[in-house]
């Protein structure tokens, strides 16, 4: 019985495992077609003086004229001079501005009998598709964790001044498993990057043989495909967590695919969900993030009777224990605490306050990407929750003198606590306070000034208050100023003059002489 001619599907099936390396035994047990007729082919090919990956660039018609003719066929001599081409070809290809177009119309001027632009065209893209083939990975259980920053930023609300504080995020994935971490930093700096990395350890509750990263500023400092070199505080976080670090190679996302995804399942599944929500602080918006990813992490993964949570559990017999003591990023620097009693954090320029009575001392700030902690003389006199705020203060009213802890009570002061207290005053006070109150756009500005009005009635009384208030409202500017000088320089006692004495002088015209 004559076997049955094969299709031209299974025969490029048979080249494209040849192709691969595989032996013919292995092809004849997995193909069906037997070793003969595979030996065959390959005869044939070679007799044309083909190779493989050429045969698979023919088209049907002429790769069963050479396979299925009695009498091998002449090969289309085009073929062969095109693949000559095709590495110069598709490296021109890569450059900017160069077209197919382009390149068919130099092809032809060298060649005039070549290709038409179809053909050409197919050739190159059948080609650059082989070289694109994907190979498929199996991550074994506890062997990496990888990490990546999401392209879009997350922001809190700061509640002082209603400014949107953008936040870098970054996601790391278990590929064996697929369970994902996220967690939002303030930046991309080295600091951020470590604490964010040790809080995925804790999260996870144990630390994977492996971490990969890309080739990030913050992890490292000299870029190489073989030989990339880290940081000194990644590799004593290394050291520290009994793991290694390893970066991808420059522009190869595919390095990287599972933390790709992971940040497409964070985009879908968590910004989504809380795209309305406004935090309030970083740790709120990271205790929101948390909560939406468990909910993503205990979910059952698609057709699948289990969740990425329950296959981390399984992973961790394969991770490393975590140690007894957690990695932190400690900075040390000194500075000298100002008469506002005061340090200010140069990395941050944001200013923290000390006990009043340390102001003029030298101290030491340790700091963490969380806390900010203040040394004197070995002994610790204060503790601050990290401000990224610049120019801002933080101030604990406990450091405060009492004179001072007083003047924080404006934080309740409001325009009708003014106006009640210059009425008391008298009318024209009253009318000074209303007007400094509304000079500007918001009243919060002036409270100072209306303080200071309010105290010179302690220093010249209530009567001489209210004169200096009228005498104030006959000028055109009004303000504190205006009122202490007016105190100050005893004009509010001078008598005013309400009529004009006639001076009479012979060189003082009269009216007739203007008639």
């Amino acid at each position: 019985m004559a076997a049955k001619t094969k299709t031209m599907e299974q025969i490029k099936i048979v080249l494209q495992f040849v192709a691969d390396g595989k032996p013919v035994r292995w092809i004849s047990k997995t193909t069906g077609v037997a070793r003969n007729t595979i030996k065959t082919y390959l005869r044939l090919l070679q007799e044309a003086r083909l190779s493989v990956k050429e045969a698979l660039l023919l088209s049907d018609d002429v790769l069963a004229g050479i396979l299925f003719e009695k009498s091998p066929i002449e090969v289309d001599k085009r073929l062969s001079a095109f693949m000559e081409q095709i590495g110069y070809l598709t490296e021109e290809l890569s450059r900017p501005h160069v077209t197919r177009q382009v390149l068919w119309k130099e092809y032809r001027a060298a060649f005039p009998d070549g290709y038409g632009y179809t053909r050409f065209c197919h050739l190159i893209n059948t080609h650059l598709d082989q070289k694109k083939l994907s190979a498929i990975l199996v991550h074994k259980p506890g062997e990496e964790l990888m990490v990546d920053f999401a392209g879009d930023k997350l922001f809190y609300v700061d509640t002082e001044t209603g400014e949107k504080i953008s936040c870098e995020v970054l996601v790391g994935v278990m590929p064996a498993s697929n369970y994902i971490f996220i967690e939002a930093v303030p930046s991309q700096k080295q600091e951020h990057f470590v604490g964010a990395i040790v809080k995925m350890f804790h999260a996870l509750g144990a630390v994977p043989k492996l971490v990969i990263c890309d080739n990030l500023r913050s992890a490292v400092t000299r870029s190489n495909r073989y030989e990339p070199t880290f940081t000194d505080l990644i590799e004593q976080l290394s050291l520290h967590y009994k793991t290694a670090f390893m970066a991808t190679r420059v522009r190869k996302p595919k390095d990287k695919a599972s933390v790709e995804g992971a940040v497409k399942t964070a985009y879908q599944l968590v910004y989504t969900v809380i795209r309305n929500e406004l935090p309030t602080s970083l740790r709120a918006l990271n205790a929101l993030l948390h909560t939406h990813l468990h909910a993503v992490n205990e979910r059952k993964i698609r057709d699948r009777k289990y969740s990425r949570a329950e296959l981390l559990e399984q992973e961790k017999v394969h991770m490393i224990s975590l140690p007894t003591q957690v990695f932190e990023v400690k900075k040390t620097v000194l500075a000298k605490a100002q008469r506002n009693y005061h340090v200010i954090l140069g990395e941050d320029m944001h200013q923290y306050s000390v006990p009043y009575r340390f102001a003029g001392q030298s101290l030491k700030l340790v700091y963490t990407s969380d806390q900010v902690e203040i040394y004197h003389q070995h002994t610790r006199i204060a503790i601050h929750v990290r401000n990224y705020r610049k120019h801002a203060y933080t101030t604990l009213a406990e450091h405060m003198p009492t004179n001072h802890a007083a003047f924080y009570e404006q934080k309740g002061w409001n325009a009708q606590y003014f106006e009640s207290k210059a009425h008391s005053i008298g009318t024209n006070t009253a009318q000074v306070i209303s007007k400094i109150l509304e000079s500007k756009s918001f009243p919060e500005q002036t409270y100072n000034a209306c303080l200071g009005v309010l105290r010179l009635a302690e220093k010249y009384g209530h009567p001489r208050l209210e004169a200096a208030c009228t005498l104030a409202l006959q000028g055109v500017r009004i303000n504190y100023g205006t009122i202490e000088k007016i105190l100050k320089n005893n004009r509010d006692k001078a008598e005013p003059l309400s009529t004009f004495a006639q001076i009479e002088n012979d060189n003082v015209r009269g009216a007739l002489q203007y008639q």
